[in-house]
């Protein structure tokens, strides 16, 4: 049997800059390159540290190591298959391919549910962080929550170049941001200039409780916590299909993830718990708006407080962005309401965008009656999803590398490294992850509970989606980028164009 080839960001129609979905290939590497690293940085850490740091301590720099290990792993992972074929319908288009129909309907699914409450988590933290300025307190929350996502809306709709934009610039400035913490903290650290009337140093974790001041179990249960810090990181795989060089570009955006993780989570929290009593932090707050506030440099904590504002936007572009794209994909297949199909002159899947609105909208309104619970709650929901969607990559790396070992796939030559041994060790992790969310009383259990419901609804989506008469069709995802290129070959640029 005849392997085929890994391919490169220029298969499909490259003579249209256009990738066999359809999509144009907006994204240059200055954007990818950003769209990883911000990627890595996101709302849990910049709000959901706070609250995490209150509950278990200096231990949330372990915490953050272990997931962030695991959260690399996965993407080493999808960055296998982006190399074997580039797919801006990304891991759902592999689940389709790998593990069939009903595993790619699973997995878009649980994807989209991923998102469309991470993006209520960040529509809440916007609104959180405009409520830090006393001149708006008088405004409700769900007004700027509102506003959060009429901006996002429209950045989406015109085009992935301008997604690229949006996203390469608020990327930049929480990086910008955050690396300027990293320098300040370290150097009132080295020159002990105290903070809030504490000495800075080692002592402020000895002398409140230890690395575990509650002790080992809470620190374990909030992993399911943490693991919604690294939620956006697979989006690079996404980004990959409407990349213009994927070969050269990804594999150095993905192995720089490991270090990013290193310096900016547990470096970051390591430094915080070093500069003052982790007691000093508290849910709602960015601890490093707490900080600069305690710092007394005047009118620093409103600068750090634009940026995790910026950070809560990002996660709501990027989420908006992939959420439109997996809808798509699962269209495609038919696994979805054929109207999600549609593109817009930009090449958008506005459709499908639009239906993600719709739900986030939900997500407007709980900000209405729910405007002090919305956060935490939707983080343990967000969380069930996120860990879904990174088992289904995991699973469809091991089906590629089966086939790569049996002669069907040539090797893409980024393998992901002790593989299957790492990838069996990552699935492990997952599941295990999920069983703690049931000792996160209330909200973890609950959401855990949920879980039959949830099977419930994702199988008569099933039945339903499944029984509906036969659509006209369209460009499928296929077994074989080069069934791929016949496909597009034996159609005219015309009928191509106007998808």
């Amino acid at each position: 049997m005849t392997a085929s080839s890994p391919v490169s960001s220029q298969t499909g129609s490259a003579s249209t800059g256009k990738t066999p979905e359809g999509y144009h290939r907006g994204l240059g590497k200055r954007q990818i390159q950003m769209i990883s690293l911000g990627g890595a940085i996101g709302t849990g850490l910049f709000l959901g540290a706070g609250g995490r740091l209150q509950a278990v301590g200096p231990s949330l720099a372990l915490v953050y190591l272990v997931c962030g290990i695991f959260a690399f792993l996965m993407l080493r992972a999808l960055g296998e298959l982006a190399m074997y074929r580039p797919s801006s319908g990304s891991f759902v288009s592999y689940a389709q391919e790998f593990l069939g129909p009903r595993a790619s309907y699973v997995a878009g699914c649980m994807s989209f549910f991923n998102w469309g409450v991470t993006g209520i988590v960040d529509i809440s933290a916007v609104a959180m962080y405009m409520h830090f300025w006393p001149s708006f307190a008088a405004v409700p929350q769900w007004v700027f929550a509102l506003m959060a996502l009429l901006l996002v809306t429209g950045m989406n709709l015109t085009g992935v170049k301008w997604f690229g934009e949006l996203e390469f610039w608020l990327s930049l400035i929480k990086v910008v941001a955050l690396g300027g913490f990293l320098v300040l903290a370290v150097i009132v650290l080295a020159m002990r200039i105290p903070v809030d009337g504490h000495t800075t140093g080692l002592h402020l974790v000895t002398e409140n409780g230890g690395l575990f001041p509650h002790g080992f179990v809470p620190a374990l249960v909030l992993i399911q916590g943490v693991v919604f810090a690294y939620a956006s990181i697979e989006l690079i795989g996404t980004a990959a299909g409407e990349c213009h060089d994927v070969r050269s570009v990804l594999p150095q955006a993905i192995n720089n993830v490991i270090w990013r993780i290193a310096i900016f989570y547990v470096g970051t929290i390591t430094l915080l718990v070093l500069l003052l009593p982790w007691t000093s932090y508290q849910a709602g707050i960015s601890p490093f708006v707490t900080f600069f506030s305690k710092l007394g440099v005047p009118g620093i904590d409103s600068i750090m407080n634009i940026v995790v504002l910026t950070a809560a936007l990002s996660s709501l572009n990027s989420g908006l962005y992939s959420t439109g794209r997996v809808l798509r994909a699962l269209a495609l297949d038919g696994s979805a309401p054929r109207y999600l199909t549609a593109m817009n002159d930009k090449s958008v899947p506005y459709t499908a965008i639009l239906s993600t609105v719709a739900i986030y909208l939900v997500g407007v309104v709980l900000n209405y009656y729910l405007p002090s619970k919305i956060f935490e709650i939707m983080l343990s929901m967000a969380a069930l999803g996120i860990l879904s969607t990174w088992a289904f990559i995991v699973l469809c790396q091991m089906q590629l590398r089966k086939k790569i070992r049996n002669g069907e796939i040539a090797p893409t030559g980024f393998p992901m490294p002790g593989a299957p041994f790492t990838s069996w060790m990552t699935l492990a992790f997952f599941a295990g992850v999920i069983g703690l969310m049931a000792f996160d009383y209330p909200i973890g259990s609950f959401t855990i509970a949920a879980i039959p419901l949830l099977v419930i609804v994702l199988a008569l989506g099933w039945r339903i989606l499944r029984n509906t008469p036969a659509h006209t069709p369209v460009p499928q995802t296929v077994p074989s980028i080069v069934l791929t290129e016949d496909l597009i070959d034996a159609q005219p640029p015309t009928q191509m164009n106007n998808r």
